[in-house]
């Protein structure tokens, strides 16, 4: 999974590293940004303005427009949704105890103002989404975290039949409705 993850990063900052002044590379091998801090805010921007949207729904539509290739953290996201909001180009409402966020005038004419780099920015993200074939970083992890535990649990002493028997019924009961989902 570690080196994996290491992969598609780099996957995902050379697609939009090289592509337009816009785009930076940031040399690092891991841990690099794949947009400039402005580049997110117009892409968080135009996504509100196309759906209402909960931080976390954001966070799943970057993730699906890039095949999996990136997913911004939630605090990357955040702060920009705050800066949005500070901007007036968003406003917000409780909504279930989540924050629903709604463009704005002034959001829809930044955005038309900036038309031509975010057109750029959602050319380059499908551009990514048709080569990119791994797995969506949700998976990946989710994966990485059943291998763990399973090997913390059977590292950490040793297992009783019946532990054993739980365990295999739990990783049977997860295959199963992996395959029904």
């Amino acid at each position: 999974m570690f080196r994996h993850h290491r992969h598609r990063e780099a996957l995902a900052r050379h697609a939009f590293g090289f592509a337009a002044h816009k785009f930076r590379e940031h040399g690092r091998r891991r841990g690099g940004r794949i947009f400039d801090q402005g580049d997110l805010r117009f892409v968080i921007l135009k996504l509100i303005s196309e759906k209402e949207s909960h931080g976390y729904d954001i966070i799943r539509a970057i993730e699906e427009r890039v095949g999996g290739a990136y997913s911004p953290s939630p605090g990357v996201v955040y702060p920009t949704l705050n800066l949005l909001e500070e901007m007036s180009y968003v406003t917000s409402r409780a909504e279930g105890g989540k924050k629903l966020f709604t463009v704005t005038q002034e959001g829809i004419a930044a955005l038309a103002a900036n038309s031509a780099s975010v057109a750029n920015i959602f050319e380059r993200m499908d551009e990514l989404h048709g080569r990119y074939d791994g797995p969506a970083p949700r998976i990946a992890r989710a994966m990485e975290n059943l291998g763990s535990a399973i090997r913390t649990r059977m590292s950490s002493g040793s297992v009783s039949p019946e532990q054993l028997t739980a365990i295999v019924d739990a990783i049977d009961a997860a295959a199963r409705g992996v395959e029904t989902a």
